[in-house]
């Protein structure tokens, strides 16, 4: 459903005959339940409370109604009594008579009453038929949707859902051409901050983080959810032992890694431990807004995830404050390898991996644009033109996330999302 957040491309044949297509994930890449399933199970679940309800307020009328029944007979002997006492008050005296006369007009306000449980039967017979008729409709609606009942429809979804998942990691590996609006999740915190989710964990959790300003900082709050994220609640906080140095934070696998405060030291902090379980200095790595970004913040070093691992973006003074994309183990923060892309660091706004391939942004201000690539599979780069819709003119944080396949951002006190969409070739056979 468009609803959900999906964009369909018609697919097309290249000139080699390979056919083409852009697959767009819903945003936080989940899938909501069956529609129709998920209606019916309410009816369902309607008829039968309705049902209860009904057998309840039979049994309970059932009840009052034999009540009012003796009574109508007590009060028809009152009156035949009283009747004759009438022509004949000889057999009563005065006061006799004027008893039972009260005694009649105590019984007179149950005849609206049991005309009322009378009017009730009737209508508790025809409700116990129209709620007989509704669950036979709705049996047949089931029936028609298919020879499977809710909890066997969710568990296809669920199957169904897998595979989506499976496909896209295959789909993982694309070219960047294009960045949807922005979706804001949240207006809160300073100017400056961070919030992300972890990037390598199973979808089932969806733990945010959050860590408001540039420098200094030491406390990290993890929520538990994207929806307690949005309304400010149920989180816990974290306080790092070491505080941290701008916004280029990333969660992955669980730890946290961030540059340790007035350094050019990489620290990896584990949440679940909430401890230290390593920190290694990147060497010759520019620090304390030797080389930011163009918005400052103290924004010497970025680290990011995408789908082939854990990257360190940074500068030096040998490579004359030109971007360096690094490769870092996760384990213990050495570097693997690392690449000169030739981009000037105080000329780009912000940046991001995706599948290898390092986006700079030429402006972290309104009217900016994905401007830069640089292939590290080929230690290659190009300029691009890609236009985003930089909606509140500040941006100071840009990051994406491989298991959602969205860029999270902290534009000027805002949390926002964005959807992306990568260029796939398929091959015809159906194997990706």
């Amino acid at each position: 459903s468009p609803d959900e957040g999906w964009q369909v491309y018609t697919s097309a044949q290249a000139p080699d005959g390979k056919c083409l297509c852009t697959a767009v994930i819903p945003v936080q890449g989940t899938c909501s339940r069956d529609l129709r399933s998920h209606q019916l199970r309410q009816l369902m679940e309607k008829v039968q409370n309705i049902s209860q309800s009904m057998e309840v307020l039979d049994l309970r009328t059932y009840r009052d109604l034999q009540y009012v029944r003796n009574t109508e007979s007590l009060m028809k002997g009152l009156d035949s009594r009283l009747k004759v006492a009438a022509e004949s008050q000889k057999s009563l005296n005065a006061k006799s008579f004027q008893e039972l006369k009260d005694k009649m007009t105590e019984l007179l306000p149950l005849l609206p009453v049991l005309d009322q449980y009378k009017s009730d039967t009737r209508l508790i017979v025809h409700l116990k038929e129209e709620v007989r008729n509704l669950s036979g409709n709705l049996l047949a609606i089931q029936e028609e949707m298919g020879a499977y009942d809710y909890e066997e429809l969710q568990q296809r979804v669920l199957m169904l859902e897998a595979r989506l998942h499976a496909c896209m990691q295959k789909l993982g590996c694309g070219k960047l051409t294009g960045v949807s609006n922005p979706i804001t999740i949240r207006a809160s915190g300073s100017r400056f901050g961070s919030w992300m989710t972890d990037t390598m964990t199973p979808s089932a959790d969806s733990r945010v983080w959050y860590m408001d300003g540039y420098y200094k900082g030491r406390r990290v709050l993890e929520f538990r959810t994207l929806n307690d994220f949005v309304t400010g609640q149920n989180f816990v906080q974290h306080l790092l032992p070491h505080p941290w140095a701008g916004t280029g934070h990333v969660v992955f696998n669980g730890s946290l890694y961030y540059n340790k405060y007035q350094s050019n030291i990489a620290v990896k902090y584990h949440f679940r431990s909430r401890s230290v379980l390593v920190q290694r200095s990147l060497a010759g790595a520019g620090y304390n807004n030797t080389f930011p970004y163009s918005w400052g913040g103290f924004s010497d070093i970025d680290f990011m995830v995408d789908e082939s691992g854990l990257w360190a973006v940074y500068t030096t003074n040998q490579n004359a404050g030109n971007i360096v994309v690094s490769r870092v183990d996760p384990q213990t923060l050495e570097v693997l390898r690392s690449w000169d892309t030739g981009y000037p660091k105080r000329s780009a706004g912000e940046s991001f991996m995706i599948c290898g391939t390092l986006y700079v942004t030429n402006s972290h201000l309104a009217g900016a644009k994905i401007y830069f690539a640089y292939y590290t599979n080929t230690s290659s780069y190009e300029y691009t033109d890609i236009p985003f819709h930089n909606q509140y003119s500040h941006i100071s944080m840009l990051d994406y996330n491989p298991r959602e396949r969205v860029l999270y951002t902290w534009n000027n006190g805002h949390q926002v999302i964005y959807n992306v969409t990568l260029f796939h070739v398929i091959k015809t056979s159906g194997e990706l």
